[in-house]
């Protein structure tokens, strides 16, 4: 790492776009390039430890990617490299997230990357059955069936996990990390 500072890498896309895989492989990536101290903070394990008990509303949605937010921001405060993959499906809210990381780490420390997969793959892959719970009614405010996702306007890294390798994924993070001199 080039800088003092940390920096985020904030995945966000529907769910079984590829976010926690890819976030995954870019910390291996990170890590085979010298970056040793990445901490990954994916959904669903926050989900079970800092943010249990909540639902999927849109006020406790909120209230845990503020929590991975803030997490974020303690971590590129102190020069530490992190890596967080969340469905995090409004705009509004990643724009706050990025404000409050790019207060603590500095212009160009919070880098969006949007995992963009259509709809229809992200239900044909369906690692965890949650679309078809959802398409049954089964589970409510289900983000991309019954909920919004809105798209990120301009996101310094946009995927294409329908079309591209994983490998092609990584690549281009590491592009944009080389760009703005994180690594």
């Amino acid at each position: 790492m080039s800088g003092k500072n940390g920096f985020t890498i904030w995945f966000t896309g529907l769910p079984g776009a590829g976010k926690s895989t890819l976030a995954g492989l870019t910390h291996e990536a990170l890590q085979a390039r010298g970056v040793i101290n990445v901490e990954v903070l994916d959904g669903d394990v926050v989900r079970t430890h800092l943010s249990k008990g909540l639902g999927y509303s849109k006020e406790d949605r909120d209230t845990n990617i503020r929590r991975i937010g803030w997490v974020c921001r303690l971590l590129t405060k102190h020069g530490v490299p992190t890596i967080a993959a969340a469905i995090s499906p409004y705009r509004d809210l990643r724009g706050e997230v990025r404000k409050m990381v790019e207060e603590a780490g500095g212009s160009g420390s919070f880098i969006e990357v949007y995992v963009n997969c259509p709809l229809e793959e992200c239900e044909r892959r369906d690692p965890k059955g949650l679309y078809r719970k959802a398409r049954s009614g089964e589970i409510k405010h289900f983000t991309g069936v019954s909920d919004a996702y809105e798209p990120p306007y301009a996101p310094e890294v946009v995927l294409h996990t329908d079309r591209e390798s994983p490998e092609e994924s990584v690549r281009k993070i590491i592009t944009v990390l080389k760009k703005f001199g994180w690594i």
